[in-house]
């Protein structure tokens, strides 16, 4: 579809203007339809896009100078935020830009990239938008020229390969190398393809699906190593990434994973289960941070990425792909289990009623452990969902039972404690109050949290009055 890139790009630009809590009001509304199951055009990528904002805000973005973006833009779509010693058939890590930048300015081309930087200046001053671009061209064009000609003179010589991966420095700096040579020579190819593509796809099958490997195909016969890159390309259109193994099972004409492996179109399911990877240890990262950062659309995508494989492929258990979906499974259900079963010591410990004695005057809860605590509340309620599916169901239920237990009964001792506070623990008591009201709203719902809010003013008025009297 002509125009998709732009329109992305004026999406991302959009949602980056919006304030803190217009995002997070987005967020819980697209994460409540995501998991109704209700079909909301892109959503998921809005989620996405939510959700690396949200990162770089908590971990810091990663800035490099514009000369450096303009020779990076053909890589934009194959850039992915993770570790960078992860392996990602045909990605690069977004952390690994500065050094491969400082790779090109320092020892490929040198004078090249400082005299773009300079020129790029001008241009941009003089708000000469054509020259900018057909700079980049050029010094893009140049820049895979000669990382070509590095491959080409490391494969006769085993110490200049080294050294020039010395030189990078990154973890997967081959890899990553070779996906910037291949996304820069193949830019104009890749680009057709990318506007031929419909902004979104929802469900590759049937005549979407040969229309898909279709175009792989085309952009492949131009240039064979553009295979993998036409892959990501059409993946990144998805709504549900891991359809892409539907080409595997299309080549082979069979769903046996020794069939799909000796066709071209095994690499989909090597990129699917890296995919799978990286967003497990999203989910751990995100769940950590206590910001909650959607996690339960995340989950639904782990979910039903795990499914997919699982349904859609004939993997014997003792197979490469099999054991690699095991492993990743096992690492799910430890990670939630893990998760679940801390939430409710995690919450009592916050609401643990305490003797003025131990309480410091004037002090409160600790906010960011209240919203982290909070948001395993909501995650806890949201593996609901997909229990069955990743053996978590007694577990889950267990664990909502005993929170709705001690939160029904603890909150009224709370209340009490407010009602006779002094002047010392006050504070901290309506802190207590505060948080579980919090929680109700996740385990109970709006409405008990709204009564639940309703009594602890009537009971900060009785202590006020007694405070006065």
């Amino acid at each position: 579809m002509a125009g998709a890139e732009t329109t992305v790009e004026r999406l991302r630009q959009f949602l980056r203007e919006l304030s803190p809590g217009a995002r997070s009001l987005l967020i819980g509304e697209l994460e409540c339809s995501v998991l109704r199951g209700e079909e909301v055009t892109g959503a998921d990528l809005v989620l996405q896009e939510l959700r690396r904002i949200l990162r770089e805000q908590r971990d810091g973005t990663l800035r490099i100078e514009d000369s450096a973006q303009l020779l990076f833009k053909p890589l934009e779509p194959f850039l992915v935020d993770d570790r960078g010693d992860h392996k990602h058939p045909g990605r690069v890590a977004r952390s690994s830009l500065e050094a491969l930048w400082n790779w090109i300015q320092r020892d490929l081309l040198p004078n090249d990239a400082n005299d773009l930087a300079d020129d790029v200046s001008e241009a941009m001053l003089a708000g000469d938008r054509p020259r900018t671009e057909r700079l980049a061209r050029i010094f893009q064009d140049r820049v895979a020229a000669a990382i070509e000609a590095t491959f080409s003179a490391a494969g006769d010589d085993e110490k200049i390969r080294r050294r020039t991966l010395q030189q990078i420095g990154t973890p997967r700096a081959g890899e990553e190398l070779l996906a910037l040579k291949c996304a820069l020579k193949g830019r104009d190819v890749l680009a057709s393809l990318s506007a031929r593509l419909p902004l979104q796809i929802g469900n590759l099958a049937n005549d979407q699906l040969e229309e898909c490997k279709t175009l792989i195909e085309s952009a492949a016969a131009r240039d064979g190593e553009l295979f993998l890159y036409a892959l990501l390309t059409v993946m990144n259109r998805m709504t549900a990434p891991w359809q892409l193994i539907r080409l595997g099972v299309k080549a082979a004409g069979s769903d046996t994973a020794a069939r799909v492996a000796e066709t071209h179109y095994g690499v989909a399911v090597n990129i699917v289960l890296a995919e799978l990877e990286r967003m497990v240890a999203e989910l751990r990262d995100d769940l950590r941070s206590g910001q909650g950062i959607a996690v339960g659309a995340l989950l639904k995508t782990i979910h039903d990425s795990a499914r997919g494989l699982r349904s859609e492929l004939a993997l014997p258990v003792d197979s490469t792909w099999g054991r690699a979906l095991a492993a990743q499974r096992t690492q799910i259900s430890d990670l939630l289990r893990a998760e679940i079963e801390s939430t409710p010591s995690r919450v009592q410990r916050l609401l643990r009623p305490r003797p003025s004695r131990e309480i410091r005057p004037n002090s409160v809860l600790d906010p960011n452990e209240v919203a982290e605590v909070e948001a395993l509340v909501e995650f806890v309620g949201i593996c609901r969902y997909f229990a069955g599916e990743l053996a978590i169901n007694e577990m889950t239920q267990r664990t909502l039972t005993e929170l709705r237990q001690y939160l029904d009964n603890g909150t009224r001792a709370l209340l009490e404690s407010l009602r006779h506070a002094g002047e010392a623990d006050r504070s901290f008591r309506q802190s207590q109050v505060d948080a579980a009201v919090r929680f109700c709203a996740k385990v109970f719902g709006r409405e008990y949290a709204a009564l639940l809010g309703k009594a602890a003013e009537v009971a900060g008025a009785a202590e006020s009055r007694a405070a006065r009297a």
